[in-house]
Protein backbone atom coordinates (compact mmCIF):
# COMPACT_ATOMS: atom_id res chain seq x y z
CA UNK A 1 0.00 0.00 0.00
CA UNK A 2 1.02 3.57 -0.72
CA UNK A 3 1.32 6.36 2.15
CA UNK A 4 1.10 9.82 2.85
CA UNK A 5 3.53 11.27 5.73
CA UNK A 6 1.95 14.45 7.45
CA UNK A 7 4.09 16.37 9.44
CA UNK A 8 2.81 19.15 11.50
CA UNK A 9 4.35 21.48 13.96
CA UNK A 10 2.66 24.38 15.96
CA UNK A 11 5.44 26.65 15.77
CA UNK A 12 8.54 27.13 13.89
CA UNK A 13 10.29 27.11 17.23
CA UNK A 14 8.62 23.58 18.33
CA UNK A 15 10.83 21.78 21.19
CA UNK A 16 13.44 19.03 20.45
CA UNK A 17 11.75 15.74 19.71
CA UNK A 18 8.73 17.47 17.69
CA UNK A 19 10.43 19.13 15.18
CA UNK A 20 9.34 18.47 11.20
CA UNK A 21 12.46 16.49 10.42
CA UNK A 22 11.67 14.63 13.56
CA UNK A 23 8.71 13.56 12.67
CA UNK A 24 9.65 12.48 8.72
CA UNK A 25 12.83 10.34 10.10
CA UNK A 26 9.98 8.78 12.41
CA UNK A 27 7.26 8.52 10.32
CA UNK A 28 9.40 7.11 7.38
CA UNK A 29 10.93 4.80 9.51
CA UNK A 30 7.21 3.52 10.87
CA UNK A 31 6.29 3.34 6.76
CA UNK A 32 9.33 1.24 6.45
CA UNK A 33 8.80 -1.47 8.57
CA UNK A 34 4.90 -1.59 8.11
CA UNK A 35 6.38 -1.97 4.21
CA UNK A 36 4.41 0.84 2.84
CA UNK A 37 5.51 3.18 -0.20
CA UNK A 38 5.85 6.41 0.70
CA UNK A 39 3.98 9.20 -2.06
CA UNK A 40 3.80 12.10 -0.61
CA UNK A 41 5.22 13.90 2.28
CA UNK A 42 3.71 16.93 3.80
CA UNK A 43 4.62 19.70 6.26
CA UNK A 44 2.34 21.75 8.32
CA UNK A 45 3.82 24.87 10.13
CA UNK A 46 0.86 26.12 12.01
CA UNK A 47 1.24 30.09 11.49
CA UNK A 48 -1.77 29.87 9.54
CA UNK A 49 -4.64 28.10 10.18
CA UNK A 50 -5.74 28.77 6.30
CA UNK A 51 -2.52 27.10 5.02
CA UNK A 52 -2.98 24.23 7.65
CA UNK A 53 -6.35 24.05 5.97
CA UNK A 54 -5.43 24.05 2.34
CA UNK A 55 -3.11 21.31 2.84
CA UNK A 56 -5.70 19.40 4.93
CA UNK A 57 -8.06 19.81 2.02
CA UNK A 58 -5.23 18.83 -0.45
CA UNK A 59 -4.62 15.56 0.99
CA UNK A 60 -8.46 14.78 1.31
CA UNK A 61 -9.24 15.61 -2.45
CA UNK A 62 -5.62 13.70 -3.93
CA UNK A 63 -7.43 10.52 -1.63
CA UNK A 64 -10.36 10.62 -2.88
CA UNK A 65 -9.26 11.00 -6.48
CA UNK A 66 -6.74 7.91 -6.11
CA UNK A 67 -7.89 4.63 -7.50
CA UNK A 68 -5.88 2.82 -5.03
CA UNK A 69 -6.22 3.09 -0.97
CA UNK A 70 -3.90 5.27 0.74
CA UNK A 71 -2.09 4.64 4.17
CA UNK A 72 -1.68 8.34 6.25
CA UNK A 73 0.41 8.50 8.77
CA UNK A 74 0.81 11.04 11.76
CA UNK A 75 3.02 11.27 14.88
CA UNK A 76 -0.52 11.69 16.81
CA UNK A 77 -3.94 12.12 16.43
CA UNK A 78 -3.12 16.19 17.37
CA UNK A 79 -1.57 16.14 14.46
CA UNK A 80 -4.14 15.40 12.34
CA UNK A 81 -7.10 17.14 13.63
CA UNK A 82 -7.74 19.41 16.73
CA UNK A 83 -11.53 18.92 16.78
CA UNK A 84 -14.34 16.55 15.49
CA UNK A 85 -15.06 19.05 12.33
CA UNK A 86 -12.91 16.76 10.49
CA UNK A 87 -14.27 12.98 11.67
CA UNK A 88 -17.08 12.62 9.38
CA UNK A 89 -14.94 13.68 6.61
CA UNK A 90 -11.71 11.14 7.26
CA UNK A 91 -14.28 8.65 8.42
CA UNK A 92 -16.49 8.81 5.42
CA UNK A 93 -12.92 7.86 3.26
CA UNK A 94 -12.27 5.17 5.79
CA UNK A 95 -15.54 3.49 5.24
CA UNK A 96 -15.19 3.72 1.53
CA UNK A 97 -11.74 1.88 2.18
CA UNK A 98 -10.03 4.72 0.46
CA UNK A 99 -8.22 5.61 3.37
CA UNK A 100 -6.53 4.37 6.30
CA UNK A 101 -5.39 6.26 9.36
CA UNK A 102 -2.32 5.26 11.14
CA UNK A 103 -1.26 6.69 14.59
CA UNK A 104 2.41 6.06 15.52
CA UNK A 105 2.43 7.15 19.26
CA UNK A 106 -1.31 5.87 19.88
CA UNK A 107 0.23 2.38 17.94
CA UNK A 108 -3.36 2.74 16.58
CA UNK A 109 -4.46 1.74 12.61
CA UNK A 110 -8.14 2.43 11.67
CA UNK A 111 -9.56 0.99 8.38
CA UNK A 112 -13.04 0.09 7.58
CA UNK A 113 -12.60 -3.67 9.57
CA UNK A 114 -12.08 -1.12 12.26
CA UNK A 115 -14.10 -2.26 15.57
CA UNK A 116 -15.69 -0.06 18.00
CA UNK A 117 -13.17 -0.03 20.47
CA UNK A 118 -10.26 1.63 18.33
CA UNK A 119 -13.11 3.88 16.80
CA UNK A 120 -13.57 5.15 20.09
CA UNK A 121 -10.02 5.13 20.91
CA UNK A 122 -9.66 7.73 18.19
CA UNK A 123 -12.65 10.05 19.59
CA UNK A 124 -11.19 10.11 22.84
CA UNK A 125 -7.86 11.44 21.10
CA UNK A 126 -9.53 13.97 19.31
CA UNK A 127 -11.67 15.11 22.54
CA UNK A 128 -8.36 15.22 24.10
CA UNK A 129 -6.05 17.15 21.25
CA UNK A 130 -9.80 19.57 21.46
CA UNK A 131 -9.76 19.62 25.24
CA UNK A 132 -6.01 20.84 24.58
CA UNK A 133 -6.79 23.60 21.99
CA UNK A 134 -9.68 25.00 24.27
CA UNK A 135 -6.86 24.97 27.60
CA UNK A 136 -4.67 27.22 25.45
CA UNK A 137 -7.45 29.36 24.65
CA UNK A 138 -8.22 29.27 28.78
CA UNK A 139 -4.82 30.63 29.25
CA UNK A 140 -5.24 33.59 26.90
CA UNK A 141 -8.24 34.77 27.66
CA UNK A 142 -7.01 34.69 31.11
CA UNK A 143 -4.43 36.77 30.40
CA UNK A 144 -6.63 39.18 28.59
CA UNK A 145 -8.67 39.35 30.83
CA UNK A 146 -6.30 40.54 33.78
CA UNK A 147 -5.03 43.25 31.15
CA UNK A 148 -8.75 44.16 30.91
CA UNK A 149 -8.56 44.87 34.89
CA UNK A 150 -5.63 46.21 35.01
CA UNK A 151 -6.83 48.79 32.05
CA UNK A 152 -4.40 47.68 29.61
CA UNK A 153 -5.10 47.94 25.88
CA UNK A 154 -4.21 44.37 24.56
CA UNK A 155 -4.04 45.34 21.15
CA UNK A 156 -3.04 48.15 18.31
CA UNK A 157 -3.16 51.81 19.82
CA UNK A 158 -6.64 53.79 18.18
CA UNK A 159 -6.10 57.10 16.31
CA UNK A 160 -5.16 59.56 18.66
CA UNK A 161 -2.64 57.31 20.23
CA UNK A 162 0.38 55.27 19.97
CA UNK A 163 2.14 52.10 21.40
CA UNK A 164 5.61 52.63 22.80
CA UNK A 165 7.93 50.23 24.64
CA UNK A 166 9.62 51.31 27.77
CA UNK A 167 13.29 50.83 29.07
CA UNK A 168 11.96 47.49 31.07
CA UNK A 169 10.54 46.33 28.13
CA UNK A 170 6.98 46.60 28.84
CA UNK A 171 4.87 48.11 26.21
CA UNK A 172 2.24 51.33 26.64
CA UNK A 173 -0.18 53.76 25.09
CA UNK A 174 0.35 57.12 24.80
CA UNK A 175 -0.94 60.20 23.24
CA UNK A 176 -0.30 60.71 19.75
CA UNK A 177 0.88 64.34 19.31
CA UNK A 178 -0.15 65.31 15.89
CA UNK A 179 -3.30 62.83 15.84
CA UNK A 180 -4.62 63.53 19.22
CA UNK A 181 -5.32 67.09 18.44
CA UNK A 182 -7.26 65.94 15.26
CA UNK A 183 -9.44 64.35 17.46
CA UNK A 184 -10.64 66.66 19.55
CA UNK A 185 -11.71 69.04 16.76
CA UNK A 186 -13.59 66.25 15.22
CA UNK A 187 -15.91 65.81 18.10
CA UNK A 188 -16.49 69.74 18.49
CA UNK A 189 -17.12 70.31 15.23
CA UNK A 190 -19.48 67.32 14.95
CA UNK A 191 -21.23 68.33 18.43
CA UNK A 192 -21.23 71.81 17.12
CA UNK A 193 -22.71 71.80 14.02
CA UNK A 194 -24.47 68.27 13.77
CA UNK A 195 -23.28 67.66 10.09
CA UNK A 196 -22.80 64.06 8.06
CA UNK A 197 -19.42 62.33 8.28
CA UNK A 198 -18.75 63.16 4.52
CA UNK A 199 -19.26 66.55 5.08
CA UNK A 200 -17.08 66.73 8.55
CA UNK A 201 -14.20 64.64 6.32
CA UNK A 202 -14.07 67.19 3.63
CA UNK A 203 -13.99 70.25 6.15
CA UNK A 204 -11.34 68.15 8.05
CA UNK A 205 -9.23 67.05 5.17
CA UNK A 206 -6.97 70.22 5.09
CA UNK A 207 -5.79 69.39 8.58
CA UNK A 208 -5.67 65.66 8.67
CA UNK A 209 -2.11 65.06 10.05
CA UNK A 210 0.54 62.97 7.69
CA UNK A 211 1.03 59.68 9.55
CA UNK A 212 1.49 56.03 8.36
CA UNK A 213 -2.61 55.54 8.76
CA UNK A 214 -3.60 56.80 5.68
CA UNK A 215 -2.95 59.77 3.05
CA UNK A 216 -6.54 61.10 3.32
CA UNK A 217 -9.15 61.10 5.65
CA UNK A 218 -12.63 59.51 4.85
CA UNK A 219 -16.22 59.68 6.30
CA UNK A 220 -15.18 55.96 7.84
CA UNK A 221 -12.39 57.47 9.51
CA UNK A 222 -15.08 60.17 11.25
CA UNK A 223 -17.19 57.67 11.98
CA UNK A 224 -14.35 55.43 13.68
CA UNK A 225 -13.09 58.45 15.79
CA UNK A 226 -16.53 59.11 16.85
CA UNK A 227 -17.72 56.03 17.93
CA UNK A 228 -14.78 54.92 20.15
CA UNK A 229 -15.14 55.87 23.82
CA UNK A 230 -11.32 55.17 24.31
CA UNK A 231 -10.83 58.87 23.88
CA UNK A 232 -13.17 59.68 26.69
CA UNK A 233 -11.33 56.98 29.24
CA UNK A 234 -13.30 53.69 27.89
CA UNK A 235 -12.14 50.49 26.17
CA UNK A 236 -14.61 48.43 24.03
CA UNK A 237 -13.88 44.90 24.44
CA UNK A 238 -16.61 42.73 22.84
CA UNK A 239 -19.31 45.33 23.36
CA UNK A 240 -18.28 45.85 26.87
CA UNK A 241 -17.16 49.08 28.59
CA UNK A 242 -13.98 48.43 30.69
CA UNK A 243 -12.16 51.50 32.09
CA UNK A 244 -8.56 52.26 30.61
CA UNK A 245 -5.28 53.56 32.52
CA UNK A 246 -4.18 55.62 29.83
CA UNK A 247 -4.43 59.87 29.54
CA UNK A 248 -7.83 60.99 27.92
CA UNK A 249 -8.47 63.15 25.18
CA UNK A 250 -12.24 64.45 25.40
CA UNK A 251 -14.58 64.34 28.38
CA UNK A 252 -17.47 61.92 29.01
CA UNK A 253 -19.85 64.73 28.44
CA UNK A 254 -18.65 65.65 24.93
CA UNK A 255 -18.41 61.63 24.26
CA UNK A 256 -22.22 61.26 24.88
CA UNK A 257 -23.45 64.40 23.68
CA UNK A 258 -21.93 63.29 20.11
CA UNK A 259 -23.71 59.16 20.68
CA UNK A 260 -27.09 61.57 21.04
CA UNK A 261 -26.48 62.68 17.66
CA UNK A 262 -25.47 59.50 15.82
CA UNK A 263 -28.45 58.08 17.55
CA UNK A 264 -31.00 59.89 16.51
CA UNK A 265 -29.84 60.07 12.52
CA UNK A 266 -29.56 56.54 12.75
CA UNK A 267 -32.62 54.54 14.19
CA UNK A 268 -32.28 50.94 13.10
CA UNK A 269 -34.52 47.95 14.09
CA UNK A 270 -33.34 45.49 16.31
CA UNK A 271 -32.24 41.96 14.46
CA UNK A 272 -32.39 38.91 16.27
CA UNK A 273 -29.91 35.99 15.05
CA UNK A 274 -31.54 32.52 14.56
CA UNK A 275 -30.61 30.11 17.09
CA UNK A 276 -29.70 26.57 16.90
CA UNK A 277 -31.39 23.87 18.68
CA UNK A 278 -28.80 21.80 20.48
CA UNK A 279 -30.73 18.50 20.83
CA UNK A 280 -32.02 18.23 17.56
CA UNK A 281 -32.40 14.34 16.57
CA UNK A 282 -30.80 13.25 19.41
CA UNK A 283 -34.08 12.55 22.02
CA UNK A 284 -36.72 10.31 21.19
CA UNK A 285 -40.10 9.95 23.00
CA UNK A 286 -40.04 7.53 25.81
CA UNK A 287 -43.93 6.51 25.36
CA UNK A 288 -44.43 5.96 21.37
CA UNK A 289 -40.65 5.82 20.26
CA UNK A 290 -41.15 8.87 17.64
CA UNK A 291 -38.62 11.62 17.15
CA UNK A 292 -38.53 14.51 19.72
CA UNK A 293 -38.25 18.08 18.19
CA UNK A 294 -37.04 21.43 19.86
CA UNK A 295 -39.35 25.09 19.03
CA UNK A 296 -37.94 28.31 19.57
CA UNK A 297 -40.79 30.45 21.95
CA UNK A 298 -40.16 34.55 21.91
CA UNK A 299 -36.91 34.26 19.50
CA UNK A 300 -34.45 32.73 22.80
CA UNK A 301 -36.20 30.23 24.43
CA UNK A 302 -35.89 26.82 23.20
CA UNK A 303 -38.40 23.97 24.00
CA UNK A 304 -38.92 20.30 23.27
CA UNK A 305 -42.01 17.78 22.56
CA UNK A 306 -42.80 14.71 20.66
CA UNK A 307 -43.67 14.97 17.29
CA UNK A 308 -46.63 12.74 18.37
CA UNK A 309 -46.59 11.37 14.66
CA UNK A 310 -48.64 8.23 16.39
CA UNK A 311 -51.07 10.72 17.71
CA UNK A 312 -50.96 8.66 21.13
CA UNK A 313 -49.17 11.55 23.36
CA UNK A 314 -50.08 14.63 25.07
CA UNK A 315 -47.84 17.99 23.83
CA UNK A 316 -46.05 18.82 27.03
CA UNK A 317 -42.97 21.29 25.79
CA UNK A 318 -39.97 20.93 28.15
CA UNK A 319 -36.88 23.87 28.62
CA UNK A 320 -34.12 22.66 27.13
CA UNK A 321 -32.55 24.09 30.71
CA UNK A 322 -34.36 21.21 32.10
CA UNK A 323 -32.84 18.72 29.62
CA UNK A 324 -29.28 20.09 30.36
CA UNK A 325 -29.26 20.37 33.87
CA UNK A 326 -30.22 16.04 33.88
CA UNK A 327 -27.60 15.92 31.20
CA UNK A 328 -25.17 17.14 33.40
CA UNK A 329 -26.23 15.44 36.45
CA UNK A 330 -25.23 13.03 34.91
CA UNK A 331 -21.70 13.82 33.84
CA UNK A 332 -21.61 14.79 37.74
CA UNK A 333 -22.95 11.40 38.43
CA UNK A 334 -19.55 9.29 36.78
CA UNK A 335 -16.87 12.12 37.29
CA UNK A 336 -14.14 10.29 39.15
CA UNK A 337 -11.62 11.82 42.05
CA UNK A 338 -7.48 11.70 40.85
CA UNK A 339 -7.52 9.22 44.06
CA UNK A 340 -10.30 6.77 42.46
CA UNK A 341 -8.44 7.38 39.15
CA UNK A 342 -5.24 6.36 40.88
CA UNK A 343 -6.59 3.35 42.55
CA UNK A 344 -8.39 2.17 39.54
CA UNK A 345 -5.29 2.19 37.46
CA UNK A 346 -2.84 0.83 40.02
CA UNK A 347 -5.62 -2.53 39.83
CA UNK A 348 -6.04 -2.83 37.02
CA UNK A 349 -1.64 -2.61 36.40
CA UNK A 350 -1.57 -5.56 39.25
CA UNK A 351 -4.21 -7.54 37.42
CA UNK A 352 -2.77 -6.89 34.21
CA UNK A 353 0.48 -8.42 35.14
CA UNK A 354 -1.19 -11.45 36.77
CA UNK A 355 -3.22 -11.73 33.20
CA UNK A 356 -0.08 -11.41 31.44
CA UNK A 357 1.71 -14.52 33.19
CA UNK A 358 -1.38 -16.47 32.39
CA UNK A 359 -1.36 -15.61 28.35
CA UNK A 360 2.49 -16.52 28.89
CA UNK A 361 1.76 -19.85 29.88
CA UNK A 362 -1.20 -20.66 27.62
CA UNK A 363 1.40 -19.47 24.49
CA UNK A 364 3.80 -21.55 25.76
CA UNK A 365 1.27 -24.48 26.15
CA UNK A 366 -0.41 -23.77 22.85
CA UNK A 367 3.14 -23.44 20.95
CA UNK A 368 4.72 -26.58 22.14
CA UNK A 369 1.57 -28.28 20.87
CA UNK A 370 2.22 -26.02 17.21
CA UNK A 371 5.40 -27.46 17.03
CA UNK A 372 4.76 -30.83 17.89
CA UNK A 373 1.87 -30.70 15.07
CA UNK A 374 4.54 -29.22 12.42
CA UNK A 375 6.80 -32.05 13.42
CA UNK A 376 4.04 -34.86 12.63
CA UNK A 377 3.44 -33.12 9.30
CA UNK A 378 7.02 -33.30 8.69
CA UNK A 379 7.31 -37.06 9.65
CA UNK A 380 3.84 -38.15 7.68
CA UNK A 381 5.66 -35.83 4.41
CA UNK A 382 8.62 -38.29 5.08
CA UNK A 383 6.98 -41.51 5.30
CA UNK A 384 4.50 -40.86 2.68
CA UNK A 385 7.97 -40.11 0.29
CA UNK A 386 9.92 -43.43 1.70
CA UNK A 387 6.14 -45.45 0.87
CA UNK A 388 5.56 -46.19 4.66
CA UNK A 389 1.75 -45.13 3.99
CA UNK A 390 -0.85 -45.40 1.12
CA UNK A 391 -2.28 -41.53 -0.29
CA UNK A 392 -5.20 -42.21 0.95
CA UNK A 393 -3.76 -42.53 4.73
CA UNK A 394 -1.26 -39.59 3.76
CA UNK A 395 -4.04 -36.72 2.40
CA UNK A 396 -6.26 -38.05 5.54
CA UNK A 397 -3.68 -37.73 8.35
CA UNK A 398 -2.45 -34.43 6.79
CA UNK A 399 -5.86 -32.74 6.86
CA UNK A 400 -6.65 -33.72 10.01
CA UNK A 401 -3.02 -32.09 11.31
CA UNK A 402 -3.64 -29.10 8.77
CA UNK A 403 -6.93 -28.31 10.68
CA UNK A 404 -5.24 -28.72 14.84
CA UNK A 405 -2.78 -26.36 12.85
CA UNK A 406 -4.78 -23.47 11.93
CA UNK A 407 -6.96 -24.15 14.77
CA UNK A 408 -3.56 -23.24 17.00
CA UNK A 409 -2.84 -20.42 15.47
CA UNK A 410 -5.90 -18.88 15.30
CA UNK A 411 -5.79 -19.66 19.50
CA UNK A 412 -2.37 -17.74 19.78
CA UNK A 413 -3.33 -15.36 17.49
CA UNK A 414 -6.49 -13.87 19.83
CA UNK A 415 -3.90 -13.35 22.34
CA UNK A 416 -2.13 -10.99 20.40
CA UNK A 417 -3.72 -7.76 22.32
CA UNK A 418 -1.30 -4.91 23.14
CA UNK A 419 -2.14 -4.30 26.72
CA UNK A 420 -0.46 -1.17 26.95
CA UNK A 421 -2.41 0.32 24.78
CA UNK A 422 -5.81 -1.36 26.32
CA UNK A 423 -4.38 0.56 29.93
CA UNK A 424 -3.45 3.74 28.19
CA UNK A 425 -7.36 4.24 27.11
CA UNK A 426 -8.34 2.81 30.13
CA UNK A 427 -6.69 5.78 32.03
CA UNK A 428 -7.69 8.55 29.30
CA UNK A 429 -11.37 7.46 29.28
CA UNK A 430 -10.88 7.27 33.37
CA UNK A 431 -9.46 11.00 32.94
CA UNK A 432 -12.45 12.15 30.34
CA UNK A 433 -15.26 11.53 33.39
CA UNK A 434 -13.09 14.11 35.53
CA UNK A 435 -13.83 17.37 33.52
CA UNK A 436 -16.58 15.78 31.35
CA UNK A 437 -19.21 18.58 32.54
CA UNK A 438 -16.91 21.30 32.50
CA UNK A 439 -15.44 20.45 29.07
CA UNK A 440 -19.41 20.22 27.99
CA UNK A 441 -19.97 23.46 29.29
CA UNK A 442 -17.15 25.23 27.56
CA UNK A 443 -17.39 23.26 24.01
CA UNK A 444 -18.81 25.25 21.00
CA UNK A 445 -22.33 24.40 20.02
CA UNK A 446 -21.23 21.43 17.48
CA UNK A 447 -18.72 19.85 20.35
CA UNK A 448 -21.76 19.86 22.77
CA UNK A 449 -23.34 17.71 20.18
CA UNK A 450 -20.07 15.64 19.16
CA UNK A 451 -19.79 15.34 22.88
CA UNK A 452 -23.18 14.06 23.10
CA UNK A 453 -22.79 11.42 21.20
CA UNK A 454 -19.35 10.25 22.42
CA UNK A 455 -21.29 9.80 26.45
CA UNK A 456 -24.78 9.18 25.89
CA UNK A 457 -26.21 5.95 23.31
CA UNK A 458 -29.33 7.31 24.10
CA UNK A 459 -31.99 9.79 25.04
CA UNK A 460 -35.30 9.81 26.10
CA UNK A 461 -38.02 11.87 27.16
CA UNK A 462 -39.96 10.38 29.58
CA UNK A 463 -43.29 12.94 29.49
CA UNK A 464 -41.56 15.92 31.16
CA UNK A 465 -38.19 14.13 31.79
CA UNK A 466 -34.86 13.26 30.58
CA UNK A 467 -33.80 9.42 30.73
CA UNK A 468 -30.24 9.12 29.83
CA UNK A 469 -28.39 6.31 28.67
CA UNK A 470 -24.74 6.46 29.31
CA UNK A 471 -22.35 4.34 26.35
CA UNK A 472 -20.04 2.00 27.71
CA UNK A 473 -17.78 2.10 29.64
CA UNK A 474 -19.54 5.78 30.84
CA UNK A 475 -22.65 3.53 32.19
CA UNK A 476 -20.58 1.54 35.07
CA UNK A 477 -18.93 4.74 36.00
CA UNK A 478 -21.24 5.60 38.63
CA UNK A 479 -21.13 2.54 40.47
CA UNK A 480 -17.58 2.97 40.86
CA UNK A 481 -17.83 5.89 43.48
CA UNK A 482 -18.49 2.63 45.57
CA UNK A 483 -14.66 0.99 45.75
CA UNK A 484 -16.45 -2.24 46.81
CA UNK A 485 -17.90 -3.14 42.60
CA UNK A 486 -15.15 -2.21 41.25
CA UNK A 487 -12.48 -4.14 43.00
CA UNK A 488 -14.72 -7.50 42.78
Amino acid sequence: MKAIILARVSNASQEEGQSIPAQIRRLTEYALRKNLIIEHTYQITESSSITTRKKFNEILAFVRKSKEPFALITDTVDRLQRSFRDTPLLDELRKQGKIELHFLRESLILNKQSNSAQLQQWDVGVLFASSYVRQLGDNVKRSQEECIRNGQWISKAPFGYKNISLQSGQKTIIINELEAPFVVKVFEAYAQDNISFQTLAATMKPIFPPTARGKTVTARTIELILKNPFHMGLMNIKEQLHPHKYETLISEDLFNCVQNIMHKKNKSPIQHAGKPILFRGLITCKNCAGAVTGDIKKKKYVYYSCHNSKRICKKKWVKEETIVKEVLRNFDAIQLTHHQIEEIMNDLQTEDIIAQRTIENKLRILNEKLNLTQERISKLIDMHIDGKIDAETYYGKLEEYKREQQKLLLEIKSYDTDHKVELIVAQQILEMTQDAKECFMSSKFDEKQQLLKLFCSNLFLNNEKLDVELRMPFNLMPQMQDQTVWRS
